[in-house]
C-alpha cells in the first residue's frame, strides 16, 4: 500500500507540448482518455451481449439497458469537462445533499424487496440516494485531506471517520449491506492513499477484527444466514443455499470453452436465480467457459491498470486521492461480485459493474470514470 501511495503522490514529468497530432488534440479538448474510453465501450458491448442471453433473449431488456448506458456515457462526458477545482468547491454541498437524501429515505423512502432504499418523485424518477454517496464520499474526503498536512494527523482522521461513518450507518439501516461496504471502501481508500503507515493500518485491522462480534450481533437475520450459507451452502440446498449452489454448478458445467452463447442450461431453464443482475457472471461462465471469464477479467484488469495510471499522472493531491479511490472501488466491485458468485465470498448483493442489469449503478460508475478523465484532462491547468 505504501508503494502505491508513494506512486499516487509522486510528481510526474510534464509531457512535451510540441508535436501533438490533431487526433490527440481532439481528445485533449474534450478531456477524454481514448484508451480508457475504448476499454469501457468494449465492456459495455460485451455486457449487452451477456445480458441478452441472461434475460432469456428479451430484446426489450437489452434496449432498456442500452438506453441507460447512453445516459451514463453522457453523464461521463459532462463530468469530464468539469475542472477538479470546481469539484473541490462542490464536494461539501454534494456530500450534504447526499446525507439529507439518506435521511429522507429513512423517513419517507419507498419499500421494495423488503428494504427501504428508494426515493420517488411520482411520475418522474425513482432512484437510490445511496448510489450518490459512492462518489460523494471519496469526493468529500479527498477535498478535505487535500487542504491538510499529509500524512493526516489524528484530528484529521477523526474528522474523516465522522464523515465516513454517518452515511455508512444510514445505508446499512435500509438495509443495504453491499452498498454500505462499497461506500465505506471508497472513503477508506482515500484515507489509505493519503499516506497511513503500516503500523496504523495493522492497528485498524486488529480493531476491525475485535469489532466483528459486535457487527454480528447487529446484523439482520437474513444477513447472518448469508454468512452461514457461505460457510456451508449444502446445509439448506433448496432454501438459502440454492443461489450459490446453482451459480457454482453453472460455472463448473461450462468447462474450458463453455456450452455456447445462448446454450446454457442452468440459466436458460431458469435454475439460476438473479441471472441478469447479481449472478450474471455465472451465465457467462456456463456459456463461454473459463476462457470467456478470463477474457472478461482481463478487460477489467486493463481498465483498472489504465485508471491507476491516470491517477498517478495527476498533478495535485486532490486528483491523486480521488482518482485512486474511484478506480480501487471499481476493483472492489469486480472482486466482490466474482467472489460471491464463485463461492469464495458471502452473497452481499453487489452487481457486476457495467454488465449486470441496472441503471443507477451504471450511471454512478461511468460518472466516476468521467471524474477520473477530468482529473487527467485538466492536469495541465494545475501547477506542478
Amino acid at each position: 500500500m505504501n508503494g502505491l501511495t508513494r506512486a499516487l503522490r509522486g510528481r510526474p514529468t510534464r509531457a512535451p507540448e510540441s508535436g501533438i497530432s490533431r487526433r490527440k488534440g481532439i481528445w485533449e479538448r474534450v478531456h477524454l482518455d481514448p484508451w480508457l474510453l475504448l476499454l469501457l465501450l468494449v465492456l459495455l458491448m460485451a455486457g449487452l451481449g451477456v445480458l441478452y442471453s441472461a434475460s432469456g433473449q428479451r430484446i426489450e431488456v437489452v434496449i432498456a439497458q442500452g438506453t441507460r448506458f447512453l445516459v451514463a456515457l453522457a453523464t461521463m462526458l459532462v463530468l469530464a469537462q468539469v475542472p477538479p477545482a470546481t469539484l473541490i468547491r462542490w464536494a461539501p454541498p454534494i456530500y450534504g445533499i447526499g446525507v439529507l437524501m439518506l435521511v429522507a429515505v429513512e423517513l419517507v423512502g419507498d419499500m421494495g424487496m423488503g428494504a427501504q432504499r428508494w426515493l420517488e418523485i411520482p411520475g418522474v424518477i425513482r432512484f437510490q440516494p445511496s448510489e450518490l454517496m459512492k462518489l460523494a464520499m471519496p469526493l468529500m474526503l479527498a477535498a478535505w485531506l487535500s487542504r491538510r498536512q499529509l500524512p493526516p494527523r489524528w484530528k484529521d482522521l477523526l474528522m474523516c471517520a465522522a464523515l465516513l461513518g454517518l452515511p455508512v450507518v444510514l445505508i446499512a439501516k435500509q438495509p443495504d449491506l453491499g452498498t454500505s461496504l462499497l461506500v465505506a471502501c471508497a472513503g477508506i481508500f482515500v484515507v489509505l492513499l493519503a499516506g497511513l503507515s503500516w503500523r496504523f493500518i495493522v492497528f485498524l485491522l486488529v480493531a476491525a477484527a475485535a469489532a466483528l462480534p459486535l457487527l454480528w450481533i447487529n446484523l439482520h437475520n437474513y444477513q447472518r444466514q448469508r454468512v452461514l450459507t457461505f460457510l456451508n451452502p449444502e446445509s439448506d440446498p433448496l432454501g438459502s443455499g440454492w443461489n450459490i449452489i446453482q451459480s457454482t454448478t453453472a460455472i463448473g458445467s461450462g468447462g474450458l470453452w463453455g456450452k455456447g452463447w445462448l446454450q446454457g442450461t442452468q440459466s436458460q431453464l431458469e435454475f439460476l436465480p438473479e441471472r441478469h443482475t447479481d449472478f450474471i457472471v455465472a451465465v457467462l461462465g456456463e456459456e463461454l467457459g473459463l476462457v470467456g471469464m478470463l477474457v472478461l477479467l482481463l478487460l477489467y484488469l486493463l481498465i483498472i491498470l489504465r485508471g491507476l495510471w491516470l491517477s498517478m499522472a495527476a498533478h495535485d493531491t486532490f486528483g491523486r486521492l480521488l482518482g485512486g479511490s474511484i478506480i480501487l472501488t471499481f476493483f472492489i466491485y469486480v472482486f466482490v461480485n466474482v467472489g460471491m458468485v464463485s463461492g469464495i465470498l458471502p452473497v452481499v448483493g453487489v452487481p457486476l459493474p457495467l454488465v449486470s442489469y441496472g441503471g443507477t449503478s451504471s450511471v454512478t460508475l461511468l460518472a466516476g470514470f468521467g471524474i477520473l478523465m477530468s482529473i487527467h484532462g485538466h492536469r495541465r491547468l494545475l501547477p506542478r
